[in-house]
């Protein structure tokens, strides 16, 4: 559960501000891109923990109105649900501190993810449960022949027996940083440590860039997407749902560069509005967005 803080600015070291309320919005990055994915028209099933407790009761009543398959979420009795400390300026930047809760005790059912895997287009993973359950959750997808897309945040260093079961690696540009152990300030870094990270195993890399767009990279080389001019409200779960339209374009069968583009739409989109989930647009309404300007090769 997401506990939004509007402020004018975010507080400094040892500053205290005002905010103008408190916002309670269902988000998580796993619900969230479980979500996005399924307003871009995908089949959703969703894999994780929450407590047996308001919050836990209240996201899932929120997967349900999306359609979403929460068997694969679990009910811990002995911890709460986990929660996200947002505080948003008025520049529309957030800053978050994530509480895992119950995600972080999840453990995964490998008779249960192995029948969801069956005839699915994709698995998504990202940090908000244990390492050695998305480990384990990719290497099924692996027997499975199922993509693997994994996007590493909250941001941990990759165990070395994942690298080679990720086929597609989406990152912003501090963890593109961090794990190509470069900087990256340009499209032109950008590409450089999607290039790096692609030695590691993934087939295809992006690395999203905020307003600057991403930087998509495979075996023809790295091209820069240019964002799109947009006021921006609230940049919580941008980079949630420009990973959902990616995957479901993705999965549909559409190129690299086709998917990054859908996912610079919707995310465009998305930081026009306030809150997580509730932000997160439609596949129709992505559908009737301007085209993002053309991508540059790099």
């Amino acid at each position: 559960m997401d506990l939004v803080l509007p402020v004018a600015h975010a507080p400094e070291a040892g500053e205290t501000v005002l905010a103008e309320g408190l916002h309670l919005i269902p988000g998580g990055k796993g619900g969230n891109q479980a979500v996005a994915c399924a307003r871009q028209g995908a089949h959703v099933s969703l894999f994780g923990r929450v407590g047996d407790d308001a919050y836990g009761h209240t996201l899932r009543a929120g997967l349900d109105a999306d359609g979403i398959d929460h068997r694969g979420v679990q009910t811990d009795t002995d911890t709460t649900t986990g929660v996200a400390a947002i505080t948003v300026d008025a520049t529309a930047q957030n800053r978050i501190v994530v509480v895992p809760g119950a995600n972080g005790r999840f453990v995964l059912d490998a008779a249960a993810l192995d029948a969801a895997l069956q005839g699915a287009q994709g698995l998504v993973l990202q940090f908000e449960i244990p390492l050695p359950q998305v480990l384990a959750a990719a290497q099924r997808a692996g027997a499975a022949r199922c993509p693997v897309l994994l996007n590493p945040s909250p941001l941990q260093p990759l165990p070395e027996a994942l690298w080679p079961l990720i086929d597609t690696l989406v990152v912003n540009e501090v963890e593109a940083a961090a794990l190509a152990g470069v900087a990256v300030a340009t499209p032109q870094d950008a590409a450089a440590a999607a290039q790096a990270l692609r030695t590691r195993g993934p087939a295809q890399v992006v690395v999203t860039l905020g307003a600057a767009g991403a930087v998509a990279a495979d075996a023809a080389g790295c091209r820069h997407h240019p964002g799109m001019k947009v006021r921006a409200v609230d940049t919580t779960a941008a980079g949630d749902t420009f990973l959902g339209a990616l995957t479901v374009a993705l999965a549909q069968g559409d190129p690299l560069d086709a998917a990054v583009r859908n996912g610079i739409r919707a995310a465009a989109l998305c930081v026009t509005q306030p809150g997580a989930q509730p932000s997160i647009p439609t596949r129709a309404a992505v559908a009737q967005s301007p085209q993002p300007p053309d991508w540059t090769a790099l």
